[in-house]
Order: C-alpha cells, then structure tokens, then sequence
C-alpha cells in the first residue's frame, strides 16, 4: 500500500477553490477536472521529483459517529491527497511544507495534517495558532484528549 499524506482543510467552498489556492500559493499544475475533484501535480522542493495531489471532498467523516468513531479530520469538508516523493520521508516533508504554505497564505482557515490517516501531525486553528503533536498522535478517539482543543468541531 502506499503512503498518503492529507491536508485536511475546512472551507464549504468545491474542490475548486482549494484547487485554485494550490495553482497560486504553491506552483501546483492541474491535470484533470472531475465532477468532485481535483488532480494536480507539483515539483517537489527536496528532489526533482513529482507529487501528485487530489483535492477533493473528505470521504472519511461519518455521519453521527459513535463516541469511539469520533475522528480529528470529521470537522474538515476538504481532503489535499499529496503522493509521491522519493521516501516516505521525503514525502511527509513534502506534505509538511505545503501545509505551511497553506497556513501562512490562508492563517484564517482551520488545517489538519495527517500521514496515511494514521498519524495527526499538525494542527492549525485560528486563534489559537499552529500546534505539532509530540510525539504525533491518531486521529481517532483514543487520542482526542491530546487533540479536541485543537481542531475544529
């Protein structure tokens, strides 16, 4: 399987308009429009390579979860798929350094980034600024103690 790193952004615009925030803040390329999303690619920073990114809605929130299905990324309509990278290293710093541009450009717009929907990494929540988890921690319930204050419900 192969890794996945998410931004997940809460705006109610489309796709589109992520899309569009990709285009200017980050150098991202469009490669094809679909009805629901967006494929771009990008020149990665660290290597001359390609990411691929899908912008598109979050598939993974559950309508009235279980207290114990409770996720990070349920507050967030839109999922930033970023693949790619010659490592998963380099790929999370990759994922890492677009979250950046997409906080400093929009600093108003709560953010989550999260690897391959098993690790939150960093939060970025309006007011109260931009959090990393050390050590990272899940998304899911098990870890809302550590995260509930910061990401959006």
């Amino acid at each position: 399987m192969s890794v996945v790193d998410s931004v997940f952004i809460a705006v109610p615009g489309a796709s589109s308009e992520v899309a569009d925030w990709l285009v200017a803040e980050a150098g991202c390329e469009v490669m094809a429009t679909e009805r629901d999303a967006v494929r771009l690619r990008m020149r990665a920073h660290s290597a001359d390579d390609w990411l691929g990114i899908v912008v598109q809605p979050n598939g993974y929130v559950l309508p009235d979860p279980e207290p114990d299905e409770v996720q990070a990324m349920d507050g967030y309509p839109i999922e930033v798929q970023i693949r790619g990278g010659a490592s998963d290293d380099a790929l999370h710093r990759e994922a890492g350094l677009l979250f950046d541009t997409l906080v400093a450009a929009h600093a108003d717009v709560p953010m989550l980034l999260v690897h391959n929907l098993e690790t939150l990494v960093t939060a970025h929540l309006p007011g109260a600024g931009t959090h990393t988890f050390t050590p990272p921690v899940s998304p899911d319930a098990e870890d809302l103690e550590t995260w509930h204050n910061w990401i959006r419900t």
